[in-house]
């Protein structure tokens, strides 16, 4: 059975295994001579961590940062990212990392719902930063630029620390994570929380069980994200293990820094696997000294052929921002090619209930319900939704936590994923909440109605798209790529519509209430729709 071990702070954790593992290498950074930043690569040990994290700790300290303030991050998957949560962490100063690919508009959204006591950023992200703080009612402290923090004076925050010595229960992270109804929520993760991530992660056994002190994982996955920045993060401290943090996925680089950097654990998405198929043969596949890939989203008929050429096995696991004492199917002989991904276990007790929260026979899909114990539910969860106490209860009702995904269980007590039934898309990784989308269009002044939903994508698990009825007669063209530039302009490059599809009426209930479900006929594919018009390639990154 995994550890749950959520009786102990960040702090205390890497400060134990500074201790033990003190010359062992604790963070790294392939080589890449392309990026801005330590292109000739970059590793760290446990010894030289701490004192960095310590000075660092130091500067925070001395500005009267402690237990109960807040201090926004924009510092992409730099290794500062993890210096800084480390220094911060230890005085008990919960950390929000901000998405670099928000705009400025989403940005002032965090800023105000999370109301951070400063804010730290790369020098090349201010602009956005300061956008973002003019459309923003929260003022915080002035911005502090990354660059000049160890030279600069950090800003006193406008309220005293409730303490310097944070305790299990003390907030670590607060994490946006899409929500249903439009605007993402913020996942309160305390020490406890992410320590007993990290441990659960690593004493999964099986085929993934880390070893300790002897297990370097790369993780291409964002650090404002839990899989990276929390799960393999504290997974690695736990064990005196190493994470490898490139900056994103580069499809090219993957085999050549996996090697190069003697990774023996790697995570993915289920988009990674077509994309590194595809690729031809090449010298560094088959150098690399992996023991096991771990992620989800792996297509079925994908999967057997990647473990076959690659030579690893790929454990689909389960796992949530809110919930990351993660499910894996790790226990040979796993289910290949089934979308398994582990079973109930003491700790993560499961449901599988329908719509009216009944238990369903095996084999039947359901939603997925979990909890810790019948004596003690919530422990090991997040700690709620920031300033969404109604959410929270909701999420927990009866005393289970919803998790919005419909599963099926064999027999065999084995879970297996089959889709959302949240109004979520999940492209690439990322978890695109329908009513955002809706509500940015509503706000277009040709825009009638709108429905976004989900369309399956060979690449990218899912794309956006949206069905809209105009208040006028315009080129369905040039309307959709208006509609992508009034999107574009306001959200994460990745939420725009791939496909805009313009239609005369909407399906409705007596209510007015859209009814998703009818705008296409069952079996339908509405990509190969001659009047569907396709956006994707206007989905680019900007930096």
């Amino acid at each position: 059975m995994p550890e749950m071990r959520d009786d102990t702070t960040i702090g205390a954790v890497f400060g134990a295994t500074v201790a033990a593992h003190a010359e062992r290498p604790f963070l790294a950074v392939p080589a890449n001579e392309a990026r801005g930043y330590l292109p000739e690569g970059f590793e760290i040990t446990y010894a030289e961590a701490s004192r960095r994290v310590e000075a660092l700790a130091a500067a925070y300290r001395d500005a009267g940062y402690g237990v109960g303030h807040r201090v926004a991050t924009l510092l992409e998957n730099r290794p500062e990212h993890v210096l800084h949560k480390l220094a911060l962490n230890g005085l008990g100063v919960c950390v929000v990392p901000i998405n670099p690919d928000y705009r400025p508009a989403e940005i002032a959204y965090l800023l105000d719902h999370s109301e951070p006591d400063a804010i730290l950023a790369l020098g090349a992200r201010l602009p956005s930063i300061e956008q973002a703080l003019a459309e923003s009612t929260h003022r915080p402290p002035p911005v502090v630029a990354f660059e000049s923090f160890a030279t600069g004076s950090l800003p006193l925050p406008s309220r005293p620390a409730q303490g310097q010595s944070p305790s299990p229960e003390t907030l670590a992270s607060i994490l946006y994570t899409s929500g249903t109804t439009g605007r993402p929520k913020g996942c309160m993760l305390s020490h406890g929380y992410e320590v007993a991530s990290g441990a659960w992660y690593a004493s999964l056994g099986g085929v993934a069980g880390l070893r300790r002190g002897a297990d370097r994982i790369y993780n291409p996955l964002p650090l404002y994200h839990a899989n990276s920045g929390v799960v393999s993060l504290m997974g690695a401290i736990v064990t005196g293990n190493c994470q490898i943090q490139p900056d994103r996925f580069h499809p090219q680089r993957w085999w050549r820094e996996v090697a190069e950097t003697g990774a023996t654990v790697v995570h993915y998405l289920g988009v990674i696997a077509p994309v590194l198929l595809k690729l031809p043969e090449g010298e560094f596949e088959r150098r690399h000294k992996v023991r096991f890939g771990i992620g989800a989203g792996i297509e079925p008929e994908l999967h057997a052929a990647f473990e076959k050429r690659f030579g690893f096995p790929m454990v689909e696991l389960w796992g949530m921002t809110e919930m990351v004492r993660v499910l894996g199917d790790v226990d040979e002989p796993r289910q290949v090619g089934t979308r398994a991904f582990g079973r109930a276990m003491p700790g993560v007790e499961v449901r599988v209930v329908d719509d009216g929260g009944h238990d369903v026979p095996d084999e039947s899909p359901g939603e997925l319900l979990v909890r810790h114990s019948a004596e003690t539910p919530r422990r090991g969860c997040f700690s709620g939704y920031l300033k969404d106490e109604a959410a929270t209860e909701a999420a927990w009702a009866g005393g289970w936590f919803h998790t919005g995904d419909v599963v099926w269980r064999g027999a065999d007590g084995m879970l297996h994923f089959v889709e959302r039934k949240k109004n979520i898309i999940r492209r690439s990784g990322e978890n695109i909440a329908a009513a955002e989308i809706e509500a940015v269009l509503l706000t277009h002044a040709d825009v009638q109605q709108v429905a976004v939903m989900a369309v399956k994508d060979e690449l990218r698990d899912e794309e956006v798209l949206a069905c809209v009825v105009l208040k006028r007669a315009l080129d369905p063209r040039d309307a959709a790529n208006a509609l992508f530039q009034h999107c574009n302009q306001r959200l994460a490059y990745y939420k725009p519509p791939g496909w805009v599809h313009i239609v005369d009426t909407l399906p409705t209930t007596g209510t007015q209430k859209i009814q998703k479900h009818n705008i296409y006929p069952a079996g339908t594919d509405p990509r190969t729709l001659p009047d569907m018009i396709d956006l994707r390639a206007l989905k680019r990154r900007s930096s």
